[in-house]
């Protein structure tokens, strides 16, 4: 059976400025303030360029098309990094004499910045500065739900999924900004979907299964990330997670049967029954989304009404395969019929000690494969990447 479970138009401008023979010049301005420090030749602190004889300072605006402006007055700057945690590194350019570096970059809303400038003056005495400002919050942010707990362990089979509150304009600026590795390394890709509530979501997969042991870790480094459309990332995270043993399952609709097997042995071969005509049970590889030891199955939950409707206070020992509502579990009701007759409405139903039997092998992320059955669970429909060639 299944079952469904401002920026302020009027920025403040700060002027910040070192001063000697030649002086270097950083501007910035944000409604958090700004903190620099700088030397000239002699390394005594740099006094503020409209108090010490220098041009006046040059104003920036720090929102979203803002640019950050270096200048060396009077001599040559030599390099200019500016960079914040999630953004990271701002590109720049610089003018022909070398005395004036302009961003490229957009600036991230919500973001600091570090500023750190070297450059040389005119009578050849080192000028070094370095600056921090942060920039407005956006009005508009995204963050994304991610499907891994922080030293967790899961099955072989669990992609790492990230679905996001807001559409995702600019893909591929975030998944820049996405990183998974793994000891012992692995191939993997991501790939984009829409979930089945119409969400944008990308999921990750190795080439092949997990290797029992591996230690992931997922990175996420969206804050000040721009989406598209004005939208900004919110997140640093990182998350690390272990695989735990290779416990994978495969249900045989024709001879129905599931045989379960630990890293590459088989344990038992169990009888079952799997979705009649007209409600087949997906074929493809599904991956287990949870568990839980008694659940009420209602059919209008799922669109089943008229004759085949039922509705069940405590069905046992259940593990949830897809969203749509396909589970493994006991099915007390078709006794008789296991291993002989396909009689559910899309579940894999077995007997009650071999469900809970069932249910104590298995884990999050654990793969449960299907085959010689009909149409094949969808990508989305909980972890059906496994369904898609490599190449796609």
């Amino acid at each position: 059976m299944k079952h469904t479970r401002a920026r302020s138009p009027h920025s403040t401008v700060r002027m910040l400025a070192l001063t000697s023979a030649a002086g270097l010049l950083v501007a910035g301005c944000s409604s958090a303030g700004a903190t620099d420090s700088g030397t000239g030749a002699t390394g005594k602190p740099a006094g503020d360029a409209t108090t010490s004889g220098g041009p006046s300072a040059i104003a920036v605006d720090t929102g979203t098309a803002g640019k950050i402006t270096v200048k060396a007055q009077g001599g040559a700057l030599t390099s200019v990094d500016v960079r914040a945690p999630g953004p990271g590194k701002v590109e720049g350019s610089l003018s022909a004499d070398k005395s004036v570096w302009t961003s490229t970059t957009p600036l991230s809303p919500g973001a600091t910045y570090t500023i750190s400038a070297q450059g040389t003056g005119g009578d050849g005495e080192p000028l070094s500065k370095s600056s921090s400002f942060t920039t407005p919050a956006a009005k508009s942010t995204f963050v994304g739900t991610y499907n891994v707990d922080k030293g967790s362990t899961v099955g072989v089979g669990l992609p790492v999924s990230i679905t996001f509150n807001k559409p995702i304009h600019d893909k591929a600026a975030v998944e820049r900004k996405l990183t998974v590795t793994s000891s012992p390394a692995v191939e993997g890709a991501w790939s984009w979907m829409k979930d089945r509530d119409g969400k944008d979501r990308i999921d990750y997969r190795p080439q092949e299964y997990w290797k029992p042991g591996t230690d992931v870790t997922l990175r996420m480094d969206l804050a000040g990330v721009d989406a598209g459309s004005g939208v900004y990332g919110t997140q640093k995270r990182v998350v690390n997670f272990r695989i735990g043993e290779a416990v994978t399952s495969t249900v045989d609709v024709v001879k129905k049967t599931m045989t379960v097997s630990r890293n590459g042995k088989a344990l038992r071969t169990l009888k079952v029954s799997t979705g009649k005509a007209t409600f087949e049970t997906w074929n493809g590889t599904m991956v287990v989304l949870g568990k839980v030891p008694s659940i009420r199955m209602n059919s209008s939950t799922v669109g089943i009404f008229g004759p085949e409707a039922y509705d069940m206070e405590d069905v046992k020992w259940d593990v949830q395969l897809t969203p749509s509502g396909t589970y493994a579990h006991a099915a007390p009701w078709n006794e008789g019929k296991f291993g002989r007759v396909n009689a559910s409405h899309g579940c894999i139903g077995m007997s009650t000690a071999d469900a809970k039997w069932f249910y104590d092998q298995v884990r999050f992320g654990d793969p449960v494969t299907v085959v010689n059955s009909t149409d094949t669970v969808a990508v989305n429909n909980g972890y059906g990447a496994w369904n898609v060639d490599w190449e796609t």
